[in-house]
C-alpha cells in the first residue's frame, strides 16, 4: 500500500490524471457510486473499505480555516463519543491557534463557542502530543487528543507511515478528525484532481483500518486528561 502511494505521488501530469470525466470512470472501475451534489455544486462519491462505509465529497469548503475547494471524507466508526483527535499538518495548527488568539484577545469569547469549529477549541483544551510521541511526523504534523494513548497506539504503525510519504505542499491545509465516532479527513484542493483523489482515499482507509486496530486492542478511552506542560 505505501508503495502505491508513493507511485499515486510520481505518476502523470495533471492533463492525463485530472478532471471530472477521469474521477466518474476511476469510481465506477471501483464500483463506488458517483452523483452531482445540488446545483452541480461539486460531487459525492460513496465507497466501502472492509464493512464500512465512507463518503467522499468535493466542493465549497465547510470550514474557515480552508478557502475555495475543499475535499473531504468521511465515515463511521463506531468509536466511544467521548474521543476527540486531531491531526494536522503544522502550518494549519499555528494558523488555527494564531486565530483563536486573536478572537481571544478581542474579546468575542461568543463567537467562539458558537462559530468556531470544534476541532479548533481542541487545541487549546487538548494535550499534544511530543516529538517523540509523534517521532518521524514531528516535523510535519501536529497530534491532540482528548486521549493521548489512543492516538499514540493510532499513529503507532502504517497510518504514520503513510503520513510520513504524504507530499503536501507545507502551506496547504490537512486536517483529520475524530469526534463522536466519526472519521472526518479534510484537505484544500481547489479543482478536483484525480490523483490527490486517490491518495486521499488510500489515506482514509488505511485510518478506518488502523482505527478499528485500536478498537480491537481495548485501548482504554478513560485516561485523565492532563494539563499541557
Amino acid at each position: 500500500m505505501l508503495d502505491g502511494l508513493k507511485r499515486l505521488f510520481s505518476s502523470g501530469s495533471a492533463a492525463q490524471q485530472g478532471g471530472l470525466e477521469a474521477i466518474t470512470n476511476w469510481a465506477d472501475t471501483r464500483t463506488f457510486t458517483f452523483r452531482p451534489m445540488p446545483q452541480n455544486d461539486g460531487f459525492i462519491i460513496d465507497g466501502r473499505v472492509g464493512a464500512v462505509p465512507w463518503r467522499l465529497e468535493w466542493g465549497p469548503s465547510q470550514r474557515s480555516y480552508i478557502e475555495g475547494g475543499e475535499l473531504r471524507l468521511r465515515a463511521e466508526l463506531g468509536l466511544g463519543k467521548e474521543l476527540q483527535v486531531v491531526v494536522l499538518n503544522k502550518t494549519l495548527q499555528e494558523a488555527m491557534e494564531k486565530a483563536i488568539f486573536e478572537q481571544y484577545v478581542e474579546d468575542v469569547q461568543t463567537r467562539i463557542d458558537n462559530e468556531t469549529p470544534p476541532e479548533m477549541r481542541w487545541l487549546v483544551m487538548f494535550p499534544k502530543l511530543s516529538e517523540k510521541e509523534l517521532g518521524r511526523l514531528k516535523d510535519r504534523f501536529s497530534g491532540i487528543a482528548s486521549v493521548k494513548s489512543w492516538l499514540v497506539r493510532w499513529l503507532d504503525g502504517n497510518l504514520a507511515n503513510g503520513l510520513a510519504v504524504l507530499r503536501v505542499d507545507p502551506s496547504t491545509p490537512f486536517i483529520a478528525v475524530i469526534s463522536r465516532g466519526r472519521l472526518t479527513l479534510r484537505t484544500a484542493m481547489a479543482e478536483p484532481y484525480l490523483p490527490d483523489i486517490e491518495v486521499a482515499v488510500r489515506l482514509f482507509e488505511m485510518a478506518v483500518r488502523e482505527a478499528q486496530r485500536v478498537q480491537a486492542e481495548g485501548v482504554s478511552l478513560n485516561e485523565p486528561l492532563q494539563p499541557e506542560e
